[in-house]
């Protein structure tokens, strides 16, 4: 296991895989590619990230099913998705904040942004995540 962040880019357009997986690795993140909506979903069973970026328009199952299944999971319905679109109505935007995507990026993007988006979004799911509880410290004070 590695201390560095975890970030799985579920994107089947060979281009902005290169592009995101060397600023990624380039910025301290550990990187694993899913070209497909069912191989994310295998390598998510295998080792959970601690990020998904998710392309909506993938091979077989698509982005939003890919979210859909994330966030019925109680192992993975914690990790942050990004999904990344070349779709800009709002009723796609809409479907994937209602599945629980945390950040909605349309194509073309800068990659330099997603990245400092998926810093942001780390920070913010380290921030909130629940804390061990002290209580079952051997030290805490008894009264007599």
């Amino acid at each position: 296991m590695t201390d560095k962040p975890t970030v799985l880019i579920a994107e089947d357009e060979e281009t902005i895989v290169e592009s995101l997986a060397f600023l990624m690795e380039k910025e301290g993140f550990s990187v694993r590619i899913a070209t497909n909506g069912q191989s994310a979903i295998d390598m998510i069973g295998q080792d959970i990230p601690d990020m998904i970026l998710l392309d909506v328009m993938m091979p077989g199952r698509d982005g939003f099913d890919v979210a859909r299944t994330i966030r019925a999971n109680d192992q993975t319905k914690h990790v942050p998705i990004m999904m990344l679109t070349a779709r800009t109505r709002e009723i796609d935007r809409r479907k994937g904040l209602e599945l629980g995507v945390d950040d909605f990026v349309t194509k073309p993007f800068s990659t330099r942004d997603v990245v400092a988006r998926v810093k942001a979004l780390l920070a913010r799911n380290l921030s909130t995540a629940p804390t061990a509880s002290p209580s079952s410290s051997p030290s805490s004070s008894s009264s007599s």
